[in-house]
């Protein structure tokens, strides 16, 4: 799994004028919390792109003073006139100790109902998961080879060892629909029987 390093100092000021002043260097204050103790550091803006600004589910390692954290991004918070990255929550992982965390879903094969001409919608790019963190994984795969038109996969599809899924099973992540044209020509062959 892809894991991105991010060297950060420990913040000794709080407030909204300490805040202010980590920001106007460019920095970005953050919390790492779900560990021992919680660690409240700052980070250059540009050190958190690379984490923050993918679809991927990716590993951070914190660097702080002596110290070296391993945990996943949990919460993220824009400035709602400039959407600059203004703070970020991290969860330290715990051996022992279950995390939740939201993986992606990769969907694999080709699909029968795509082959007959229906179209593919896919309707969840990624589902909350509770695991210990050895089983946290970059996506979950989802094959969709056996997917007809008019078909649907479910969450309680999705095959995940040692992970529990969150998400109500009943709820369809991808399906494959009739094209207007699949309807068209279907349309067709029933005026010709008659």
């Amino acid at each position: 799994m892809k894991t991105v390093t991010i060297e950060g100092q420990l913040r000794t000021e709080f407030g909204k004028k300490a805040t202010r002043q980590i920001r106007s260097q460019e920095q970005v204050p953050a919390v790492i919390y779900g560990g021992a103790q919680e660690v409240n550091f700052a980070a250059s803006l540009k050190s958190f792109k690379p984490l923050v600004y993918t679809p991927e589910f990716q590993l951070a390692e914190i660097k702080v003073g002596e110290k070296t954290y391993k945990c996943i991004l949990k919460d993220l918070q824009f400035d709602k006139v400039t959407d600059e990255l203004i703070h970020i929550d991290l969860l330290e992982l715990v051996d022992d100790k279950k995390v939740i965390a939201n993986l992606p879903l990769k969907y694999t094969g080709n699909s029968i109902g795509v082959k007959d001409g229906g179209k593919l919608v896919l309707k969840m790019k990624s589902v909350k998961v509770k695991t210990y963190p050895k089983y946290l994984k970059e996506n979950l795969e989802v094959d969709i080879t056996n997917l007809n038109i008019n078909g649907n996969l479910r969450v309680e599809d999705i095959k995940a060892d040692n992970i529990e899924i969150m998400n109500s099973p009943r709820i369809p992540i991808a399906s494959v629909v009739m094209t207007r044209q699949l309807k068209q020509e279907e349309a067709t062959k029933d005026e010709k029987k008659k």
